[in-house]
């Protein structure tokens, strides 16, 4: 039983903060102000479901390790070299 009441609780908190806003613009009388407010609702909520630009992130990090491994070559490299008999 408890466990319903907090599912309940939490959708119902989790839904609140969108509601208003939509309250918000519905109360507003001039048609093109309401229009307006529902356009940029809907622009805040794309940029909140947008996934942040990870595939940049991830390209730069593939480029960092690749030049870390062949700096690691060529270390190896010198070190054998070196060292033969060690």
């Amino acid at each position: 039983m408890r466990l319903l009441v907090f599912l309940l609780l939490g959708l119902i908190a989790s839904t609140a903060p969108a509601l208003a806003v939509e309250q918000n613009c519905r109360f507003i009388q001039a048609k093109a102000e309401r229009e307006a407010c529902y356009h940029r609702q809907e622009d805040e909520l794309a940029a909140r479901r947008k996934p942040a630009p990870a595939a940049s992130s991830d390209s730069k990090t593939f480029e960092s390790l690749q030049q870390m491994r062949r700096e690691d070559e060529e270390v190896y490299r010198s070190l054998r070299s070196i060292c033969r008999g060690c």
